[in-house]
């Protein structure tokens, strides 16, 4: 399978750099977040505050685990990481690049975290978030792009040129 998955923190800018990905490459975008909403028929945000922290990541392993795709930029949800079930099928489908970018330019990007449906343990903060995450995003990825000081363009190209050489 040839799918590229995007992995990384909130903010980190898989979905826009998936869209643009896609088109480059003729490939579908999949936002799984996206899907997640249209099979729960209710946002994000709903899901977490109704189901809690882990309801919600019983479904996010459900539907990125049932992710059926061929020629596909499939965008994550920041989350998606504690999903062994999930992160396990999306490598068997295609290469995982975790899209990498400090606390300090994540912490400018990124606004009201819960308005994001941004899956939050109580009292949990960006830091603590992004130092629990990383470790998993470093562990499930096929490819590494740090997008520190980069613009869309810049982090689009070392993407594509790393994509050809791999």
């Amino acid at each position: 399978m040839n799918n590229i998955t995007l992995i990384g923190m909130p903010g980190a800018g898989k979905s826009t750099i998936g869209v643009v990905l896609a088109k480059v490459l003729g490939y579908q975008f999949l936002d799984s977040d996206l899907l997640i909403q249209k099979q729960e028929k209710r946002r994000l945000s709903e899901i977490i505050e109704e189901e809690g922290y882990k309801g919600f990541k019983d479904v996010e392993n459900r539907v990125n685990a049932s992710i059926e795709a061929e020629n596909t930029v499939i965008a994550t949800g920041g989350s998606v990481v504690y999903c062994e079930e999930a992160m396990e099928h999306l490598k068997s489908i295609g290469t995982v690049v975790y899209l990498k970018l400090s606390l300090n330019a994540l912490s400018k990007r990124l606004g009201n975290l819960k308005g994001r449906g941004v899956l939050l343990r109580e009292g949990q903060n960006l830091t603590d978030l992004y130092e629990e995450r990383t470790p998993l995003y470093e562990k499930y990825a096929d490819i590494v792009i740090d997008e520190e000081g980069k613009d869309l363009e810049a982090s689009l190209e070392i993407l594509l040129k790393t994509l050809k050489e791999n």
